[in-house]
């Protein structure tokens, strides 16, 4: 029998906490422990009621969820869920949620709210349930402080390059992504990533990280050159592949068609870059629940790429690194520390 995952919901506005909660309610392994207006009363509530997992309003008054968090989780880890507006400044909290140690999110639905409600409670429901076996001891004491951003001007002038770094994530993976790339050095060959992700929220984590990090980083437009000193992640909602064309490599973003379950795919990703770049790529796959990119990393060592994935131990989820792994794809599991040092590692080893 499947275990019961116990929820508390966290949200100023009395509506929404009642359409959450019978939303929520409506999975016969997900309980409604207790429903909280507000962060202070929240902490009082998680003491008390030792809920699995919960779920978080974006933008609250008094303290928003982002503040919480950065309480919260050094003292009380606790798998949380934002629930975020689509607004820039929805967004811009979302992104900093997922840093001080939020799983994932859901967005408010805009238009068409009561079709958009029911896919969101879906969403929800199904987001809940993987953030109910996800891992996140290490936060347990974490001083959380917000990261030091990169002095600009310190972002060298990249050339051309043959080689490319594939990296797939999903549920966790903005932290783990964060931690590998901001110690890429401004010269580090290309990378491409994909990271399970709406639209508009791929552009705010873009100009995040490229805040963060000695290369530069964007939101990839359709077109764009894949070179050295840059990283390009795919946009939300839209499929991106890796194009040979002449000397150098593109990216080609386009189709909304969902592969092995989402859009952008890691599969996607990863059998362009098998069939372009062949030995001159190499992989790593992070933290995220499910298979996608498992098939795609395959075909990457089946062209000569050498690929390794996260370890079950620093993953938020270890599916995908997992998947992977047992197709045979990735090499070896590595500690998420480890794995910018790996890849670049595999850069320079010679075949």
């Amino acid at each position: 029998m499947a275990k019961i995952v116990r929820v508390l919901v966290v949200d100023d506005s009395a509506l929404v906490r009642n359409i959450l909660s019978q939303g929520l309610s409506m999975d016969p392994n997900i309980e409604v422990v207790g429903t909280a207006s507000d962060p202070y009363i929240a902490r009082d509530r998680i003491v008390e009621l030792q809920p699995d997992v919960l779920t978080l309003d974006v933008e609250m008054p008094r303290m928003d969820g982002v503040a919480f968090l950065r309480k919260l989780m050094p003292q009380y880890p606790i798998p949380t869920i934002m629930v975020s507006s689509l607004t820039q400044r929805g967004k811009q909290i979302t992104i900093d949620a997922l840093d001080a140690g939020a799983i994932d999110f859901v967005a408010k639905p805009t238009s068409n709210i009561a079709a958009g409600l029911n896919g969101m409670l879906m969403e929800l429901r199904a987001k809940v349930k993987i953030a109910s076996i996800a891992n996140v001891s290490h936060w347990k004491g974490k001083r959380i402080t917000p990261p030091a951003q990169v002095a600009a001007g310190s972002k060298a002038l990249a050339e051309s390059t043959d080689k490319i770094i594939a990296i797939g994530a999903s549920t966790g993976g903005t932290e783990a992504i964060r931690r590998v790339v901001e110690t890429f050095p401004a010269t580090t060959s290309g990378v491409v990533i994909v990271q399970h992700m709406p639209a508009g929220f791929t552009k705010m984590f873009s100009d995040r990280l490229n805040q963060l990090c000695q290369m530069q980083v964007q939101e990839a437009k359709d077109g764009d050159r894949v070179r050295s000193g840059l990283i390009l992640i795919a946009p939300g909602g839209m499929q991106m592949k890796v194009v040979r064309s002449g000397g150098f490599y593109q990216v080609r973003c386009g189709g909304t068609e969902k592969t092995s379950g989402h859009c952008p795919s890691v599969d996607v990703l990863m059998h362009s870059v098998a069939e372009q770049v062949g030995s001159n790529a190499v992989g790593a796959m992070l933290t995220g629940m499910g298979q996608d990119g498992a098939e795609g990393m395959l075909a990457m060592k089946n062209h000569g790429a050498r690929c390794i994935a996260q370890d079950e131990a620093s993953s938020v989820v270890f599916g995908m690194p997992k998947v992977a792994y047992e197709k045979g794809g990735a090499d070896r599991l590595v500690p998420l520390q480890n794995i910018a040092p790996a890849l670049l590692g595999l850069l320079t080893e010679k075949k």
